[in-house]
């Protein structure tokens, strides 16, 4: 190409860089059509590769003869399998310039022969800190493009992969968006919904007293057992919504903490002896008393939740085990409680996701609540809840709270 087209040249890398970030292709094809004009080329392909397939796929071209013939061969996908000078270029991550293809033992056949290019310059095209693909121009003639070409095409190639991260940007954003609008307006139906059924629990609890009571005046087991069954199915159903409603005061700031002096041990160690059984027994180590202050019921809501869990894996006669101590770490008091089972372990890629709302652990059933809960009310007490799992040792959480004199 002649001399004397920095202004040209200058324009074009400044316009690519004015396209709007919408829809990936279109703005690629915007590309190819710039790169295009500006070298007077009979082709321009932006190829990006298809992790899935292995292939590398013309997402953009320039509006031309060459290009259209290209894509009713099917040349605008070349699998990595079946190499080529594009293919070369995206794996080895070095520029390349030809004036003579048909000549080129390493070219496609489809490329020199059917599609009739002579000369081609080809550069890898980074997208964020990776290359994803290949930029191609093509020509008709032999020795059509220069050194200088090929310099400009990779600027342009390093300007088109700024486009075209900064599309996959918005696109990300805009899909996340999306997907937190959505959550949102779920999460409020579920607290409208929580308050409404709310209101009818208290008049269903007093019936099935009056029909437990009932059946006790008659002597009727069968009753008796079907009452009992009814309001244990009512106590979940209760504590079900009280979780999605404190979700509800927690995320509106309406939620607050009855602090006054607890004893940590005498809370842990009741709570202990009321989940054990023959089967899953759950043992407590700790002081006789370690007094802080804290809100009773949350922190036994935390550990009921952290203990129930532990039973739902534990292996049967494996025991859960519950323990208490107090610590200066980083200088600062505080009273560590931890949970421990001997179950199989919370795998590894679910460990990220554990504690966020409506994420449900492996064979959990419930709604997904209970520990990001647990957590929220650990950080409302200024202390923390983590977890460490692992297959051979099994579970772990271990809840930290400040050591406040009553």
């Amino acid at each position: 190409m002649q001399a004397g087209w920095e202004d040209p040249r200058l324009r074009a890398l400044e316009q690519l860089l004015a396209l709007p970030a919408a829809e990936l292709r279109p703005t690629l094809d915007t590309a190819g059509q710039i790169i295009s004009k500006l070298l007077n080329a009979d082709k321009v392909d932006v190829f990006l590769i298809e992790h899935g397939t292995q292939t590398l796929v013309a997402m953009g071209t320039s509006q031309t003869p060459m290009a259209h013939l290209q894509k009713s061969l099917g040349l605008d996908r070349q699998p990595l399998a079946n190499g080529g000078r594009a293919v070369q270029v995206y794996e080895t991550e070095t520029p390349f310039i030809s004036g003579h293809i048909e000549d080129d033992p390493e070219e496609l056949p489809g490329i020199k022969h059917r599609l009739g290019a002579r000369s081609a310059l080809m550069v890898p095209l980074p997208i964020g800190d990776e290359t994803r693909g290949v930029v191609g121009v093509s020509s008709a003639r032999n020795d059509f493009f220069t050194d200088n070409d090929l310099r400009f095409l990779q600027a342009a190639a390093r300007w088109v992969g700024m486009v075209a991260h900064r599309v996959e940007l918005v696109q990300e954003l805009t899909k996340l968006a999306v997907r937190q609008a959505r959550r949102k307006a779920a999460e409020d139906l579920i607290t409208v919904l929580a308050h409404d059924m709310a209101n009818h629990l208290l008049p269903l609890q007093a019936r099935i007293q009056l029909i437990h009571r009932r059946a006790q005046r008659k002597n009727e087991p069968e009753d008796l057992r079907d009452s009992a069954g009814a309001a244990a199915s009512l106590r979940s159903l209760t504590r079900l919504i009280n979780d999605l409603l404190d979700v509800g005061r927690l995320d509106q700031g309406l939620f607050s903490l009855r602090l006054q002096p607890v004893d940590l041990s005498g809370l842990a160690r009741e709570l202990t002896a009321t989940a054990s059984t023959p089967d899953h027994p759950v043992r407590f180590e700790g002081p006789e008393e370690l007094v802080t202050t804290a809100d009773p019921d949350r922190v036994r809501q935390v550990l009921e939740n952290l203990v129930a869990n532990a039973l739902k894996h534990s292996p049967p006669g494996k025991p859960v085990e519950v323990r208490l101590q107090a610590g200066l770490p980083e200088g600062e008091p505080r009273v560590r409680i931890t949970v421990c089972d001997q179950g199989s372990g919370i795998p590894a890629e679910q460990l990220p996701t554990l504690f966020e709302r409506f994420m449900r652990g492996p064979g959990s059933t419930g709604l997904g609540l209970g520990l990001y809960l647990a957590r929220r009310l650990a950080e409302a007490h200024g202390g923390t809840l983590e977890v460490v799992s692992t297959s051979r040792t099994g579970t772990c959480f271990g809840l930290s709270l400040p050591l406040v004199a009553g």
